[in-house]
């Protein structure tokens, strides 16, 4: 009777086989003859969980594991840091002329740091061009930035420089880096305060820094307003505040005590499209107090520049810039361009359009396996998936460049601001393949 159930059972195996194409009971498994869903490695973790966008899914690829139990990779995305435009808006008062030989000595070598940080940068110098003072007489000292980064003998521009013909004034700085900015009466080239257009020579993109080399305080020759105050500081003239740099409304209004020149509205208006937003402002001038902003300092010899330059302590502390004394002489040039440099890398914006990394391992990719995490001081949170730009809020949150054929995920506004880089902190976006997408 035993014999009889093992010759039964002989035979049902063999039909078995015959059934599966001659797989043998050694093979079965490894066949994958009946898949009920990706091998699992010892944990319980997928062991092909996805593959990179261009390869897309094998033609077998069973459902994923339930998202309860599934088992996500993390690649921290290689994140690409925005241009940087550095604009130098340099004093061509003869006062300047140590300062002007340095910014001359010094500013190769600037370029050659911001190059080492491995930002795509354009350095535009606002200043008169040239060596030495002007053939019209000695009240003014042009700037030459040699080669490399300048052209030859001063005469052109070079790929990452421009250099905008711009007669400086020691009070005026401000003044006349938003008048030419704007193109506005009195500020054209044709005007002695003016200068050829130069708002093309900055990239949309671009994280801005402005850096102005002075010995006196910013004035502001239009009306006493909102965010202009007479006062001691520059002998009774109005002085150009922070807040009129930054938001002034009222200044295009035509109202002039000493001409009829006329100027824009502040670089943080929306007339100028965010162009500014975020941009950082460093100086090396007059400042001699860490506390008090009406402290001149005092050269070598005992004198002192023409103001402490108020309106710049202001601006430096606003924006997160940096500052050096013009009273240092050439001790204080290698530390500030050094410093300025650090600056300009540290508020370098990141690309918020990130390159989806490929899936490590054997993983596949999968559009609806995907989420992404803001990595700050070391923790992790998840951003959520939403339907496209349009559905972005001040939640933030991240989609696809292309909901059909996905090849970048794009961080919500609000989510990439909060990616930016902030002084002593890291932050980095982290993509994990292989659980379910969270929606926001």
């Amino acid at each position: 009777m035993r014999s009889a159930r093992l010759a039964l059972l002989a035979l049902a195996l063999m039909v078995l086989a015959v059934g599966l194409g001659g797989c043998t009971v050694d093979n079965f498994f490894d066949a994958g003859a009946f898949d009920a869903g990706p091998r699992v490695d010892r944990d319980g973790g997928p062991v092909d969980g996805g593959r990179h966008p261009d390869a897309g899914p094998p033609p077998d690829a069973g459902p994923f594991p339930d998202d309860a139990a599934c088992a996500s990779s993390v690649v921290t995305a290689d994140v690409q840091r925005l241009p940087v435009d550095i604009l130098w808006l340099v004093d061509n008062s003869t006062s300047m002329q140590p300062a002007i030989e340095q910014v001359q000595l010094g500013l190769n070598n600037f370029a050659a740091l911001i190059a080492g940080r491995s930002l795509d940068y354009r350095v535009i110098m606002l200043s008169l061009r040239g060596e030495g003072p002007t053939t019209s007489g000695a009240s003014r000292y042009r700037v030459c930035i040699p080669e490399p980064l300048g052209g030859p003998a001063c005469a052109d521009n070079a790929p990452r420089f421009y250099q905008v013909e711009l007669d400086v004034r020691s009070t005026q700085p401000l003044e006349q880096f938003l008048g030419s900015l704007g193109q506005t009466a009195g500020y054209l080239e044709t005007d002695d305060r003016g200068s050829a257009p130069w708002q093309h020579l900055l990239r949309p993109e671009a994280t801005k820094t402005i850096v102005v080399v002075t010995d006196d305080n910013a004035r502001m020759v239009n009306r006493s307003g909102s965010g202009f105050v007479a006062g001691p500081l520059n002998g009774g003239d109005p002085v150009a505040t922070a807040d009129w740099f930054e938001s002034s409304a009222d200044a295009s209004d035509g109202s002039n005590p000493f001409s009829s020149r006329t100027l824009p509205e502040g670089i943080l208006r929306p007339v100028w499209g965010g162009l500014f937003d975020g941009y950082v402002f460093s100086a090396l001038y007059g400042y001699g107090s860490d506390t008090d902003p009406s402290v001149r300092c005092t050269y070598p010899g005992g004198s002192s520049p023409p103001s402490s330059g108020a309106t710049y302590s202001a601006l430096v502390a606003r924006t997160g810039g940096v500052r050096a004394r013009i009273c240092d002489g050439p001790a204080a040039w290698g530390p500030f361009f050094d410093q300025v440099a650090t600056a300009v890398e540290r508020a370098a914006r990141i690309d918020c359009a990130i390159d989806i990394p490929p899936p490590p391992g054997d993983m596949f990719f999968d559009p609806a396996r995907v989420n992404v995490s803001l990595v700050s001081g070391g923790v992790a949170s998840d951003l959520g998936k939403v339907a496209g730009p349009g559905a972005c809020d001040a939640r933030g949150g991240w989609h696809y460049d292309d909901e059909a054929s996905p090849t970048q995920v794009v961080l919500c506004p609000a989510s990439c601001d909060a990616a930016q880089p902030v002084a002593g902190e890291a932050r980095t976006v982290d993509i994990r393949f292989g659980c379910q997408t969270l929606p926001i």
